[in-house]
């Protein structure tokens, strides 16, 4: 092959090397696009919270049943009614609660009788004025069994401690029902304010389904109870604002932190707290039962100067910010850096309220990598067989391509 021969063919080679390389960049500088946009450093609210997960629970809620025994003789609602506080359930019959009370009002009448018999006796005496102070016990005596079965009489006609939704009635005119003789409760509810109302035995409770005559759930509170571990609990305190969503509300829901528990449970040897969450406000339409998400904000500050995330990188450890100079270039301007919430950043130093900076954003494969048809023709070698040599006796590239620079003269012998 003579010398000629082999100068063009390194020169074609060489030309293909530099032309793969330069549809190379020219690909993968089309593939990664970038945008740059101006935002203005501004002031914000900045919060930080600790989020836990729980259950709508109302803060009402009570088992209602009658406190005496007796058989029933009406039912005067049904589940699904809303009731109001003191309105009447259902009542017992009251033959033998009311033949207590006369007998109790008899022996209250006898002993009141024999006392004043003693008074009128008494002579100063030391026996005289050990008998008065026997028979005014009596008398105190007889007067609390009177008031006890006053109260028995009362409580032969149920009513409702608490004002709220009816879920469950689970006795009917004609039952036995066997009274459990006292009036308890637990809550936000008390057992004095029901034996006022017409008496029954009243106990809160954290679920609907019981064996008591009457459950009653408030529409009008709500509560809800999460844990929290033993590193973020340390951060929150009563009192302290919550948001409230889920997937079943339909807006975000807001309350305040009422209560922090002082024992921990173990859950996969993290230690957690519980936290009840009381809801503000009258929120309708809410169900037992409903999960939420609870952020817990411990922390909220306004006026934080603040630009986004994006628009703060590093350079020789420093955080910098890229803005415009005053002939079109772009300049880096340090920054101190503070908390961040969101994609947002506080700036403490280095920028003032309405500085502009620069925010670069890459979009990978903005240019098309597959490019056209003619495109990828041109990125490739054309097909020889082994052993092949192209003719470039024409001038022209493989392909359709002219070569450069004329043909090369002359051959030497």
């Amino acid at each position: 092959m003579s010398v000629s021969a082999v100068v063009v063919l390194l020169a074609v080679a060489g030309t293909g090397v530099y032309w793969f390389g330069f549809r190379n960049d020219s690909a993968t500088a089309a593939d990664a696009g970038s945008t740059t946009t101006t935002v203005t450093a501004s002031t914000t609210t900045f919060e930080q919270s600790v989020s836990a997960t729980g259950t709508l629970t109302p803060a009402v809620q009570e088992d209602v049943s009658f406190a005496v025994s007796g058989t029933v003789t009406s039912v005067d609602v049904a589940a699904g009614d809303t009731v109001t506080a003191g309105q009447q359930l259902a009542t017992v019959d009251t033959l033998q609660l009311n033949a207590d009370l006369l007998s109790a009002k008899s022996d209250l009448v006898s002993a009141q009788a024999d006392l004043t018999d003693a008074e009128d006796d008494a002579d100063g005496s030391d026996s005289s004025d050990a008998q008065i102070a026997s028979l005014t016990a009596q008398v105190e005596v007889k007067q609390a069994a009177y008031d006890a079965a006053e109260e028995d009489m009362a409580a032969a006609t149920l009513t409702a401690p608490v004002a709220g939704l009816l879920t469950e009635v689970n006795v009917a005119v004609g039952d036995a029902v066997t009274g459990s003789g006292s009036s308890g409760s637990s809550g936000s509810s008390s057992g004095s304010s029901a034996d006022a109302m017409g008496g029954g035995s009243t106990t809160s409770t954290t679920t609907t389904s019981s064996t008591s005559q009457f459950v009653i759930i408030g529409t009008d509170s709500w509560s809800v109870d999460v844990t929290v571990d033993e590193t973020d609990v340390a951060l929150i305190a009563v009192g302290d604002q919550v948001e409230l969503t889920g997937d079943s509300l339909d807006e975000t829901l807001y309350g305040t932190v009422s209560e922090i528990g002082l024992v921990s449970s173990s859950t996969g040897g993290v230690a957690a707290y519980p936290v009840t969450i009381e809801l503000t406000g009258s929120p309708e339409g809410l169900h037992d039962g409903t999960s939420v998400t609870a952020e817990i904000i411990y922390e909220r500050r306004t006026n934080v100067l603040a630009v986004p995330s994006a628009a703060v990188t590093t350079e020789d450890g420093q955080s910098v910010v890229t803005q415009e100079g005053a002939d079109g270039e772009q300049v880096s301007t340090v920054v101190t850096v503070g908390e961040t919430s969101g994609t947002m950043v506080e700036i403490t130093d280095g920028l003032a309220e309405g500085d502009e900076v620069l925010v670069t954003t890459f979009t990978p494969g903005a240019g098309s990598g597959s490019g056209s048809g003619d495109d990828t023709q041109q990125g490739q070698m054309p097909e020889m067989g082994s052993g092949e040599m192209p003719d470039f006796s024409s001038g022209e590239m493989p392909g359709g391509g002219q070569m450069g620079g004329g043909q090369m003269g002359g051959s030497n012998g």
